[in-house]
């Protein structure tokens, strides 16, 4: 096994299972690419993104903070705008 590479377990429930069984029959990918590739488009995302698609975030929080985000990103060059920085990291 490559040493840059990690392996982890996931646990999902049975119709997860059928999602993903079906999504990557239709794409014509292995199970492990569609969950990596999900994993390392999540860790992309700035925080706020993270924590909404995690569903960590209340969407009666999630709204005001996304709109933020947005006004704060919108506002920036795009060389300057942190993904993963968090709403304080983004004023500085």
């Amino acid at each position: 096994m490559n040493a840059k590479r990690a392996v982890l377990r996931i646990q999902l429930d049975q119709g997860a299972k059928e999602h993903l069984d079906r999504l990557s029959r239709s794409l014509g990918m292995t199970q492990i690419s569609i969950m990596s590739r999900l994993t390392e488009w999540v860790a992309r995302q700035h925080q706020i993104i993270q924590y909404t698609a995690l569903g960590v975030l209340t969407p009666k929080l999630a709204a005001p903070l996304a709109r933020e985000l947005l006004e704060q990103l919108a506002g920036k060059q795009p060389e300057a705008a942190s993904p993963r920085g968090s709403l304080t990291d983004a004023e500085s």
